[in-house]
């Protein structure tokens, strides 16, 4: 073959040049390199990230359970004025101004427990505030304790009162009843006796003169004689109430002053013929002398009875007989 300077239609095949080797590789371990950073940053990220999130979980774990120490706090505090409030409300009536500042305070921690966006200070607040109520809680169990102590010897004061009370009232009420007995016994007992009871029948003549007789025709009076007497009975006017009951068993009244009636002891109402005064004297006998009179006499007996202070103190009979022919 001649040689030439034209190029040869028959291709050659050339070697790569060493430089654009070298720059593959350089570009092939940057790219390595590159990707190794980056997984790198991702998992320190990841890491870094999980830490963030251990760290906010452990502080929500820890505002929880500060918040759920608390609200144990003050429902343990909240039972123990429960138990005393209604006792106090017992012993005092009104609520003090120590119950109203408690509940003052009660109002707010709840207001701050209850708040889901309440903050750390917030809550060391309501801490406080919880310390602060136990406080009171603690003073107000005091109050209660005194109280009931007052109360306690109030009751036994009170129990003793009424036992003297009663004692007293038992006491008067014999007193009574032994007053009422020796009223009644100095009553009965202040009752006059009547004795040396007479019943004279008198026929008056028309000169004045006057003289006994038992006939029924000739009698114009009966004078009802007595003597009266107690030892206890004090000075003074006494009535004397006189029954006349004629043969034909009714009693003698008179017509002017209408019937009258006398309530005894033992024999309820009864009619009465005349009420006599007796002015007496205490420890002395009396005389009594009373005249009853009526237009005609009737032949039998007339029965007379003597009353005072409700009780029959005497009576005598006097009978009267028919006349003869000249009597």
């Amino acid at each position: 073959m001649t040689n030439t300077n034209y190029p040869s239609a028959t291709p050659q095949s050339t070697p790569p040049a060493p430089r654009n080797r070298g720059n593959k590789n350089l570009l092939i371990a940057i790219l390595a390199v590159g990707l190794l950073g980056t997984w790198a940053y991702l998992l320190w990220d990841k890491n870094n990230s999980g830490e963030k999130m251990q760290i906010a979980q452990t502080q929500g774990e820890s505002y929880m359970s500060q918040r759920d120490s608390l609200k144990l706090l003050y429902d343990d505090a909240e039972l123990r004025l429960d138990s005393i409030t209604g006792a106090n409300n017992n012993l005092q009536g009104d609520k003090s101004d120590l119950q109203k500042q408690i509940e003052s305070n009660k109002a707010e921690i709840k207001k701050i427990l209850n708040d889901k966006n309440a903050t750390a200070a917030d809550l060391k607040r309501a801490r406080t505030m919880i310390s602060d109520l136990n406080g009171q809680i603690a003073s107000l169990e005091q109050e209660v304790s005194r109280l009931t102590g007052e109360n306690q010897v109030l009751t036994a004061n009170n129990t003793q009162l009424s036992s003297e009370k009663q004692v007293l009232e038992q006491n008067l009420q014999t007193s009574t009843l032994e007053k009422e007995e020796l009223s009644q016994t100095v009553d009965v007992g202040s009752t006059f006796s009547a004795s040396n009871i007479q019943i004279t029948a008198v026929n008056e003549k028309k000169n004045g003169k006057e003289k006994t007789t038992t006939t029924a025709k000739r009698v114009d009076k009966l004078v009802i004689s007595f003597d009266v007497e107690n030892r206890i009975a004090r000075s003074g006017p006494a009535d004397m109430y006189i029954v006349v009951t004629a043969p034909n068993g009714q009693v003698i009244t008179d017509a002017a002053n209408g019937t009258s009636t006398l309530t005894t002891r033992t024999e309820g109402d009864k009619q009465y013929t005349a009420k006599v005064p007796v002015d007496y004297e205490q420890g002395t006998r009396k005389a009594v002398q009373f005249p009853i009179r009526q237009n005609d006499f009737q032949t039998g007996n007339y029965k007379i009875e003597v009353y005072h202070n409700g009780f029959k103190i005497g009576e005598g009979v006097r009978s009267l007989k028919k006349g003869g022919l000249f009597s």
